[in-house]
Parts: structure tokens; C-alpha cells; sequence
């Protein structure tokens, strides 16, 4: 199993930028995925947590994003998206989605803790 992230990039202050992470699997396919999320890490910072989301839609943001930023999903895709709206040049850092638990078929296994390549977000001028 493994998370794709995408979406990232270079925008002024004030701006908007939406990442993807969609999860697949190598062989088989996904049949549950329960809560993802989106972490970030600046140079020099540890990872935090941006927002999250559970199986059933239910929603978490970091003090730091709430009104700014929007977490969604589709399930029937296996994928979450972050709409990031007046973007600071704090926000700058590589973005990771994670996911704590995916199902698989048709062997019926659970992957854990899985996480996704990160993408870089810049926010300047």
C-alpha cells in the first residue's frame, strides 16, 4: 500500500493551493481506509499535525490552519484533499499525508501507520 501525495508548489501570501493524496495498492485492492491526515515539517521543526479526518468524515485542524484550511475525502477513491486558502509564509514546509490504518483484499490485510512522500509548500513573495 502506498499514499501518492500531489499538489504542491510556490504561491504569494494570500494565495491558495489544493494537495491530493490518494492511497493504492500494489496488488489487490483497498476496500477500507480509515483516518487520514496531513502533516507538515519546516526546516528545523518537527513534524505537526495540519489536519485530519476519520472514516466517517469527522474533521481536525491545528489551531495554527482552522478557517484557513479545508480537509476533505472521497472514499470511493481512496483520497483526501487539503484546500489551503490565505496562505502565510509560515505555512511554508513539506507536506505529508499519513494514513492509520488501510484494508485490502481480496487476503484481507491491514497496513498501519502509512505515509506518503511529502510534497513542498512555499508561500513567499
Amino acid at each position: 500500500v502506498q499514499l501518492q501525495a500531489s499538489g504542491g508548489g510556490l504561491v504569494q501570501p494570500g494565495g491558495s493551493l489544493s494537495l491530493s493524496c490518494a492511497a493504492s495498492a500494489a496488488s489487490g485492492y483497498i476496500f477500507s481506509v480509515d483516518a487520514m491526515g496531513w502533516y507538515r515539517q519546516a526546516p528545523g521543526r518537527e513534524r505537526e499535525l495540519v489536519a485530519s479526518t476519520t472514516g466517517d468524515g469527522g474533521t481536525r485542524y491545528a489551531e495554527s490552519v482552522e478557517g484557513r484550511f479545508t480537509i476533505s475525502r472521497d472514499n470511493a477513491k481512496s483520497t483526501i484533499f487539503l484546500r489551503m486558502d490565505r496562505l502565510k509564509p509560515e505555512d511554508t514546509a513539506v507536506y505529508y499525508c499519513n494514513s492509520d490504518r488501510v484494508g485490502t483484499g481480496p487476503k484481507l490485510r491491514y497496513y498501519y501507520d502509512i505515509w506518503g512522500q511529502g510534497t513542498q509548500v512555499t508561500v513567499s513573495s
